[in-house]
């Protein structure tokens, strides 16, 4: 569903993020007070607005309150501006304010004057890159609660032509504390593969498990005899 986006400074966060809802359809509003920055986003954004936000009568002229969400996305050296520009869209009636901060107290700040969403791109960042950077067929990570996550990994080889359950990995109660969501295979994924699903070459399985747990997938490939043939497969692949 399309809808009206306005985001307010245009570091690196609010620019990809500015770019990244206009490219997925949304109207975005991009505001700095950088005219360089806002130049920067000509083309990249529906409008790209040269103005100070902490203003309340610069908000009211540019109809923030209208939008649907507002993305405020300022750097860690304007936290003051952060908070003000928070409470002011607030009293405003913004019906729904995403706020970035950067630490916890920043955070715990822009929770108590009523943002909907506080996000801590710095932080989250340095997880995927700890997982991402450093775990075995990593592809992607994404924390849920401290120290667990869903992660796209890819599976070790050893474990290519073994059905799920050989491999330990059969179910959401598995002893290994790891549960198989769905499996990618080419363009086709499905979700709560059977635990006779062959895995195969070029799969990508789609994990949900503790920081711990995700690391010892390499160990349980180790111990894996060499795959035979498998026409039992449940699927056969697309």
């Amino acid at each position: 569903m399309k809808k009206q986006v306005c985001v307010i400074g245009l570091g690196r966060f609010g620019t990809t993020l500015a770019h990244e809802l206009y490219q997925s359809g949304h109207d975005v509003l991009a505001i700095d007070v950088d005219e360089a920055k806002v130049q920067d986003q000509l083309g990249r954004a529906t409008y790209a607005v040269r103005a100070d936000a902490t203003a309340e009568s610069i908000l009211k002229e540019l109809d923030v309150a209208a939008y649907d969400v507002c993305v405020v996305s300022l750097g860690s050296e304007n936290v003051q501006a952060s908070i003000l520009v928070s409470v002011l869209l607030k009293s405003m009636g913004v019906p729904f304010i995403v706020a970035r901060a950067a630490n916890e107290l920043h955070g715990a700040t822009l929770e108590r004057v009523g943002v909907d969403r506080v996000v801590y791109p710095e932080a989250e960042s340095a997880r995927r890159t700890a997982h991402v950077g450093f775990e075995t067929g990593v592809i992607d990570y994404m924390p849920i609660v401290p120290d667990f996550g869903i992660s796209k990994i890819r599976p070790p080889e050893e474990m290519l032509g073994h059905t799920l359950e050989e491999v330990g990995l059969a179910s959401s109660e598995d002893r290994h504390g790891i549960s198989v969501l769905a499996i990618r295979r080419g363009r086709t994924s499905f979700l709560h593969p059977a635990k006779d699903e062959e895995i195969k070459a070029g799969d990508v399985l789609i994990v949900a498990a503790t920081n711990e747990h995700l690391g010892k997938i390499s160990d349980l490939a180790r111990h894996l005899e060499p795959a035979t043939a498998q026409p039992h497969s449940h699927r056969n692949g697309a």
